[in-house]
């Protein structure tokens, strides 16, 4: 099979995943706000298939779990928050990947995990929902305050977790890991 069939075959279930682990394995921590694991996915899809994989599995996976649970109501918010998020973790792996020090790379993720966050929901979603509910924004930034230090501490999780994937994960994909 040719690497680019692979590549779209990997990232598909890529997608299904981030879908299962957001729908099946809901951790409630704040108020009525869970933490969604299938940013796991993402980051793991991020950190072996780089940007666009990545970033494919965080949309698309939010698309579908939206559509299969709530419509859309909060989708277009949170989708553009994981094009934020995807891309500057992707870039964020990308770019330290050949970095020597395991503890430099892994700082610099969690930094990007950080502001890409920081910059995904926190601004980007709430002036989508700003746009849509017609709130003021620091009212949605207030209330995706839940999301951001949620989603942070499931991503924060994530990246010991591509670390031990990496030998099962190099083996099976050896063609298609960037």
């Amino acid at each position: 099979m040719k690497s680019t069939t692979r590549k779209i075959c990997a990232t598909a279930m890529g997608i299904a995943l981030f879908v299962v682990l957001t729908l099946c394995l809901q951790v409630p921590v704040f108020e009525n706000y869970y933490l969604c694991l299938g940013y796991i996915a993402m980051i793991v899809f991020c950190y072996y298939f780089g940007t666009i994989s990545g970033t494919t599995v965080g949309v698309l996976g939010v698309i579908i779990y939206c559509l299969l649970t709530s419509g859309l109501r909060g989708m277009p918010g949170w989708a553009l928050a994981n094009v934020v998020i995807g891309i500057m973790v992707g870039l964020a792996c990308k770019l330290t990947k050949n970095t020597k020090k395991r503890f430099v790379r892994i700082a610099i993720i969690v930094a990007a995990v950080v502001v890409s966050t920081a910059l995904g929901v926190l601004v980007a979603k709430s002036f989508v929902e700003y746009l849509m509910y017609a709130q003021p924004m620091w009212v949605r930034m207030a209330k995706n305050v839940y999301a951001f230090v949620a989603d942070i501490v499931v991503m924060i999780v994530a990246i010991p977790i591509c670390e031990s994937l990496s030998g099962p994960v190099k083996k099976i994909f050896k063609d298609l890991i960037q």
